[in-house]
């Protein structure tokens, strides 16, 4: 029995000492991965799980050593100038969400994307891009969502991004946001490189026309056009618009004008289910439509037949005016000439009576013999 006592405490000691071995090989393994968390976060940036921030560091470029598990990236409100190649030097597999708004960023060189594999939502709003590189993007990279909210200041450098979008490297991007830039035209195939895009978000762009079939290869569920500065649409853009029945759109905050130009878009406001804000669309001229709902207004309302009277009328005083200044001219010519006007008009006339004085004088010899005898012997 001493014996059998003996053993099974002996077993028992060997079973406690594996699973205290046990609990410390896990503590070490819990404190080895604290260390390693805590030395790949980069300085000045905070880290939590695998989101990592750098906001508002005064940094001039992306931080270098992030964790390789990194899935969330903001490196926001800095004054990162340039993104390029080597702003990713580390292939970061993880990587879906990163952030760059309000970066005074200028610059976005080829290929600056090529070790983020996977990314999907990419923020670069709120910056002042003035060159962006066609070869930024891998061919066929799996963007979903991009966001480029303010971040073009010039006109003339928005062809320069759109011609990013055609290049046909985002065929998954699914939502855009170019709001709040100087866009005023999109050409007729801005989107054609954009076969899945979803929504788009045009809204305070200074948009005064919508080119046609610029929206109709895209398969789009939500399209922003408020506060731009449409004044109409064209029968060949509702007609698009009608191709999309899941579509929905927003109009407000656009200088409507209502006249004859606006006269084919009434019946389709009230009949189509695709505006959602059709009730805040109102009328900015003309004055006497100031501010009424688009939806209240009736054909004989537009008064488009006075609106052409009066342009006739203003076409009609202006030749009259152009006529009378011609007189006028003409008559201060005459008035400068009026000497020799008169001596030409003596000569005409003394020319004239000694015409006839002639005339008068053959047939006074053709009607008397005797002086037609005379004057055929004297011509003898």
């Amino acid at each position: 029995m001493r014996l059998l006592s003996t053993s099974c405490g002996c077993d028992r000691g060997a079973v406690r000492g594996r699973r205290h071995t046990s609990r410390m090989m896990h503590l070490l393994f819990l404190l080895l991965a604290v260390a390693l968390a805590c030395h790949g976060c980069p300085d000045k940036c905070s880290c939590d799980s695998q989101t990592v921030k750098c906001l508002n560091q005064d940094l001039d470029e992306i931080p270098q050593s992030l964790p390789a598990n990194t899935t969330v990236l903001f490196v926001t409100g800095n004054n990162i100038s340039r993104i390029s190649v080597d702003s990713f030097p580390t292939r970061l597999e993880q990587l879906t969400d990163l952030y760059l708004s309000g970066n005074e960023l200028e610059y976005v060189d080829a290929m600056v994307f090529d070790n983020l594999p996977n990314l999907v939502r990419l923020d670069l709003s709120s910056n002042n891009i003035q060159n962006f590189n066609e070869e930024a993007f891998p061919r066929d990279y799996p963007l979903q969502i991009l966001n480029l909210s303010r971040s073009f200041l010039n006109h003339s450098l928005v062809d320069m991004v759109l011609s990013v979008l055609q290049k046909g490297n985002l065929l998954q991007l699914k939502v855009l946001d170019l709001s709040n830039n100087d866009l005023v035209i999109l050409p007729d195939d801005v989107l054609a490189g954009l076969p899945s895009l979803l929504t788009l978000s045009l809204q305070n762009s200074s948009i005064i026309s919508i080119e046609n079939g610029t929206l109709r290869v895209p398969p789009l569920r939500d399209l922003d056009l408020r506060d731009n500065g449409l004044k109409n649409l064209p029968p060949v853009t509702m007609a698009d618009f009608s191709l999309k029945p899941a579509l929905r759109i927003r109009l407000a905050g656009n200088p409507w004008r209502c006249d004859c130009f606006i006269e084919d878009m009434l019946p389709w406001l009230k009949n189509s289910t695709q505006i959602v804000d059709v009730q805040n669309l109102t009328c900015s001229e003309p004055e006497g439509l100031w501010r009424q709902p688009l939806a209240q207004v009736e054909r004989s309302q537009l008064k488009c037949s006075s609106d052409m009277k009066g342009v006739l009328e203003t076409s009609y005083v202006f030749l009259g005016l152009v006529l009378a200044l011609i007189g006028v001219i003409f008559l201060l010519v005459l008035y400068l000439n009026r000497k020799g006007i008169k001596r030409w008009m003596y000569n005409i006339r003394d020319a004239c009576r000694d015409h006839m004085e002639g005339y008068h004088y053959r047939y006074e010899i053709n009607s008397d013999p005797r002086l037609a005898n005379l004057s055929i012997n004297s011509d003898v």
